[in-house]
């Protein structure tokens, strides 16, 4: 199996892409421009896929962490606590980004976007 390659410039994980006009595969990074031409052909894709039981503990654990943004302007739906974790990221399919709240309130954890 293949390890996983990482940017030169900026030390992010590479991924393949292809070149369709010069038939070649590439790694490319999606942080900088940084490209360079694959010396192994094959490319293992690996899926995991998680349980509900795996998703809501993330989601917990995400409330607790120090470094991320909080807010105390907006009041959860579900408990009325005053304080959440927020974080921007796309949804399904989308392009766009979309605001997601998460509720600090330990017995809660309750998730919602704007």
């Amino acid at each position: 199996m293949s390890t996983m390659k990482f940017c030169r410039e900026c030390n992010n994980i590479l991924y393949p892409k292809e070149d369709r006009d010069q038939k070649i595969l590439l790694y490319a990074c999606r942080n900088c421009d940084h490209q360079e031409v694959a010396d192994n052909y094959c490319v293992y894709r690996n899926e995991v896929h998680h349980s509900v039981g795996e998703r809501t503990q993330v989601l917990q654990d995400i409330a607790a962490d120090p470094t991320l943004p909080r807010t105390k302007a907006v009041r959860c739906a579900k408990c009325n606590h005053g304080e959440a974790v927020f974080y921007q990221a796309t949804s399904r399919g989308e392009e766009a980004m979309t605001l997601f709240f998460i509720c600090c309130n330990k017995n809660c954890g309750y998730r919602w976007r704007e």
